[in-house]
């Protein structure tokens, strides 16, 4: 293995098996609560022997997926900005960190934790340029550097009218929120972490569905009109994040995409047909901005077709779900059989309370 494709380096081992939390405080004798690291889920001294240390910053959904993954090779830490978030992070596997990058001071610093991170956090709220970028790195600077991922969007290539994308595409961001991906792209590419960057489109899975839109029958652009996406499964992205951390080079930029490049009223309408709710309707532009709202808007700004042959080459990842329906067949499919399983009782339960049924 080259040196660019080495691994996270594992921990020398000294002080494994302790119990105590780590106190992670640049001031003498400050309890480890105060600092946001919190006590994590119950562990037998010998599963610490030897295993190398993992940050997750901005541990939600995708981060709770990849703990599950690697909690038995790894020791993982989850930042997150809340205690509930925090419950989520322990049930998981793994030692939650409460970390707020929205602070403007005092921000801990976590850098004796790890040499791999993801940072799967968003970016800032507003501006052009990204604030919380440049405060995990004032978090991390106890670290000599290490391996890191961000976690960024495709959204950084703007409105491609449909073009295909590769990672050689010069980004052009089209809204602030793509700018301040952009920008903490490039700080974190620049930094003494190297980070390696991940671009990824529209995730979907179980939790992940736009099943609120389809309720709400806000319409989709007519044919001529409609934007071009590109998705991803949440699992497949979890995996494509550990591949990440063993074979990502530094500084290097990779689109995380499945194999199928959607009309976004294409999507929409094999979501609606899984689920079994009604087909959005089709209107004008301008309709659809109106009744989309501007949050929405800024996810059908770009139109564009994503190469993910880098992803495939460099990193081997195989997807489980190489297309959108294949995706969808996994996730809809414990729902139908729960449904069948129900369906006999259902059926009994009517019956008896049917006139017609008392002949």
């Amino acid at each position: 293995m080259s040196t660019k494709e080495r691994g996270p380096r594992k921990s020398s081992g000294s002080g494994a098996g302790r119990t105590r939390t780590m106190n992670l405080a640049p001031v003498k004798a400050t309890p480890a609560s105060a600092l946001g690291v919190l006590p994590g889920p119950p562990q037998s001294p010998r599963r610490h022997l030897g295993r190398p240390r993992l940050l997750i910053v901005g541990c939600g959904d995708i981060g709770l997926r990849i703990i599950t993954i690697l909690r038995d090779r790894f020791r993982i830490f989850g930042a997150v900005r809340s205690q509930t978030s925090a419950v989520a992070v322990r049930r998981a596997g793994a030692i939650p960190l409460v970390l707020d990058l929205d602070q403007a001071g005092g921000i801990r610093r976590i850098g004796a934790l790890a040499r791999a991170v993801i940072a799967l956090a968003p970016t800032s709220p507003c501006g052009r340029r990204d604030a919380r970028a440049p405060r995990l790195l004032r978090a991390l600077r106890c670290a000599r550097g290490g391996r890191m991922l961000y976690i960024s969007t495709t959204g950084v290539y703007g409105d491609r009218r449909g073009a295909w994308t590769d990672e050689t595409t010069p980004p052009a961001p089209a809204n602030e929120r793509a700018l301040r991906r952009l920008d903490a792209e490039t700080r974190l590419r620049a930094s003494n972490w190297r980070a390696a960057v991940l671009r990824v489109p529209g995730i979907y899975g179980p939790d992940r569905l736009p099943l609120d839109r389809l309720r709400d029958a806000i319409p989709v652009a007519l044919p001529a009109q409609d934007v071009v996406t590109n998705h991803i499964h949440a699992d497949d992205l979890a995996r494509a994040c550990i591949a990440a951390l063993y074979r990502a080079a530094p500084a290097r930029v990779y689109n995380i995409a499945d194999d199928t490049q959607l009309f976004l009223g294409e999507y929409l309408d094999r979501v609606a047909d899984r689920v079994g709710l009604p087909r959005p309707p089709r209107a004008p532009w301008d309709q659809v901005r109106i009744a989309a709202g501007p949050q929405r808007m800024l996810f059908l700004s770009g139109s564009r077709r994503l190469r993910n042959d880098r992803m495939k080459r460099e990193l081997r990842v195989r997807l489980l779900y190489p297309d959108v329906d294949a995706g969808l067949a996994a996730i809809t499919a414990p729902r139908a059989r729960q449904e069948s399983a129900q369906a006999p009782h259902s059926t009994n339960a009517q019956a008896s309370n049917s006139p017609s049924t008392d002949r």
